[in-house]
């Protein structure tokens, strides 16, 4: 049961990086042996067994009809689905087969086909002797039955457990592997004569996941902005389905907003006794006192500094206070606030979203009504056709190019991130249309061009380090538009000789130019590292604490690996680190940017340690560093009297040891006081242990 409607945010989510395995290897055949096997149902458009019923679905991607999905319930309440999209090469082929009890419980279900990164999918639940078993590529497991409800990993148009909560005893019941799902809300809507119920999921993952029903109980849709599934002949009721949704969860995040943000008194705040980190000069300072009046610092100094009358105090000892973190790679969704605040980050770069959707966003963030860090936006631009982003403008002509870059100025966006399907011949004309207007400009390496082509058409900055790679791997028939750009990184990123003279030219050229890279570490590593059945590694230092059908998402593995390949792709992720470190030695500007946010900020700061690059390095190209590249380091970014009040308070002194970002106890933004494990409470995850 994977919320196709949040997996479009380029990569994955952390959200959807530990539920749906951030991986991008090739297709899958479908196994139409093994799916007979299974029961599957016949092909779309067939006619059905007597008695049989058949709903069908379309999948609408950026309002483009990107695949379909049917339901067959037969007579004996046996239900057998069929569900595929592409999205730009990937997506998942997938037919399950069901049998529930009186209950609705599941008691059998297959799955069959490939994942949405082309793994195959081989998941299975059987009832023998009173107990039921379970088995997927990703765990293993059985329970007496009755002990819980099985939550299929892969069944997409599955409402088994929409059916059993509602009717279970206070709309609860406990999960199988584990965890609990409750409904929080339930509300019925009338839409063109239709009487549809939106009900409202929690305990699955980070925020509850709302369906949509229809009269007799099954699904109608599954909408977002980017990507919906919805019954087919209804696609033009997408759009108020979402506004409903958008308005269930703008009232939600305001309830959330008046709860966790703590206002100090209008004597202000006063911190004692910290050792801070000057981001300037990458130092500890010993016992400082710093004092926040309103949004601003207002003073700097040691034990002597007087507080004022009235402030609340909070005494930092044996606690280090660092400037907030900037995440400069996000696609800002409903969880995004609260995780990026539990983990130090007060400042995220937008690289790709819904125009309105993440303009409301902000407008409640910046009014208080949703809790979230500071959000600079980048726009997308994007040429037409079926690999084409699955958000921002779509641009073929000079014109069209021009246009877009002007509507994203007008709107306030700083950036303007490139796609990957925008002509070559295009990218100078954006890149000149949006330097004139003061915006940066970055992105994918369009197809048809390489690394160091884009550059020097006008590129300010580049995103994902499997780019850097492409510059010397990638050929000229090769579309770097679908999952090639990952695969083949992974089976030749270790033969590349870091050493050599293309590569120096090349982290010459960038030096020359100060071509920031944005490297997003922490995204890749499952998807070359991890096997079905680990633990994704950005959520290993989580076990335990996660929502519990998350955590179990999180051990889908990444990239398939047959023949062994598993070590060559460990090799190359080694390679891709040497090569961050290979920049950062050259004084190319490096940003810390997750591409999955939140829970994912900590390993990536963490795996630029690893790499080689010293911890107080990192920890001032995570604060000032970022906010010098984004032209705010006058505001922002360290810790000094007039600056913004965006701070983070940590257990430990993370210029030895980074893995103490990980233990956040105070988080300030914009003066408002926010205690993390309050948040992380509020988005189903456990506090750490102290």
């Amino acid at each position: 049961m994977r919320p196709y409607a949040l997996i479009f945010t380029i990569l994955p989510t952390l959200a959807l990086a530990l539920a749906l395995p951030a991986a991008c290897g090739p297709a899958a055949a479908p196994q139409p042996a093994r799916a007979a096997r299974a029961g599957a149902s016949p092909a779309a458009g067939q006619p059905g067994e007597p008695g049989e019923r058949i709903l069908r679905y379309a999948v609408v991607t950026a309002g483009r009809p990107s695949g379909e999905g049917e339901v067959r319930i037969a007579a004996d309440g046996t239900r057998r689905t069929h569900f595929t999209f592409n999205d730009r090469g990937r997506g998942p082929d997938v037919r399950t087969e069901l049998r529930t009890d009186a209950a609705g419980a599941p008691r059998f279900f297959r799955a069959t086909g490939r994942a949405y990164e082309g793994q195959p999918v081989d998941e299975r639940l059987d009832e023998r002797g009173g107990q039921l078993a379970w088995s997927s590529a990703g765990e293993r497991g059985q329970a007496p039955a009755g002990a819980g409800l099985y939550v299929p990993n892969d069944d997409a148009l599955g409402t088994s457990l929409v059916r059993a909560l509602l009717g279970a005893p206070g709309r609860r019941v406990r999960l199988l592997p584990a965890g609990e799902a409750w409904i929080e809300a339930d509300a019925t809507i009338e839409l063109d004569g239709r009487r549809l119920r939106q009900i409202a999921i929690a305990g699955l993952d980070f925020a509850p996941w709302l369906y949509w029903l229809d009269e007799d109980g099954e699904l109608f849709a599954l909408p977002s902005s980017w990507f919906s599934i919805v019954r087919a002949g209804a696609e033009a009721l997408i759009p108020r389905l979402v506004a409903a949704d958008q308005a269930w969860r703008a009232a939600r995040a305001a309830r959330l907003a008046a709860q966790l943000a703590h206002r100090p008194p209008a004597a202000g705040l006063a911190i004692t006794h910290a050792r801070l980190f000057d981001a300037e000069r990458r130092t500890i300072v010993p016992d400082r006192t710093v004092i926040v009046t309103g949004e601003r610092i207002t003073a700097v100094g040691g034990p002597t500094t007087p507080i004022p009358p009235g402030a609340r105090v909070i005494d930092a000892r044996g606690r280090t206070l660092l400037p907030g973190f900037w995440d400069m790679h996000v696609h800002a969704q409903d969880t995004t606030g609260v995780l990026a605040l539990a983990t130090g980050v007060t400042t995220v770069r937008d690289l790709g979203n819904d125009i309105d959707e993440l303009g409301a966003r902000v407008a409640r963030i910046e009014a208080g009504t949703e809790l979230g860090p500071t959000i600079l936006r980048a726009g997308v631009i994007d040429g037409k056709g079926p690999l084409a982003a699955p958000t921002g403008i779509l641009a073929d002509t000079p014109e069209e190019a021009r246009a877009a870059v002007k509507r994203y100025a007008d709107l306030g966006f700083l950036q303007i991130k490139i796609y990957s399907s925008v002509k070559p011949e295009l990218v100078p004309v954006i890149a000149a249309a949006a330097h004139e207007r003061g915006l940066r400009v970055s992105g994918h390496v369009p197809f048809g061009l390489r690394a160091s082509e884009a550059v020097a058409a006008g590129f300010d900055e580049l995103q994902h380090v499997n780019f850097l790679f492409l510059q010397f791997l990638a050929g000229p028939g090769d579309d770097t538009r679908k999952p090639l750009r990952y695969v083949r990184v992974a089976e030749r990123g270790a033969t590349l000789d870091l050493a050599g003279p293309d590569v120096r030219a090349f982290l010459d050229l960038l030096a020359a130019r100060g071509t920031v890279i944005d490297p997003t570490l922490a995204t890749f590593e499952g998807l070359f590292t991890s096997d079905p059945g680990q633990l994704d590694p950005m959520a290993v230092p989580l076990a335990g604490r996660l929502p519990a059908q998350v955590e179990r998402g999180a051990r889908g593995g990444g990239l398939a690996a047959p023949g062994g390949q598993r070590a060559t792709f460990r090799a190359s992720y080694a390679a891709m680190q040497r090569m961050v470190r290979l920049a950062f030695e050259r004084g190319i500007p490096v940003v810390a940017g997750t591409d999955a946010g939140g829970l994912a900020y900590p390993r990536e700061l963490e795996l630029y340690v690893q790499a080689g690059i010293p911890a107080p390095e990192v920890l001032a190209l995570a604060t000032l560093g970022a906010a010098r590249v984004m032209h705010l380091h006058r505001e922002v970014g360290s810790i000094a009297a007039a600056k913004r009040a965006d701070l983070v308070l940590v257990d430990g002194d993370p210029t030895r040891d980074i893995s103490a970002v990980r233990n956040t106890d105070v988080v300030i933004r914009r003066g408002v006081v926010y205690d993390p494990d309050e948040l992380l409470a509020a988005a189903g995850i456990a506090p750490r242990k102290r």
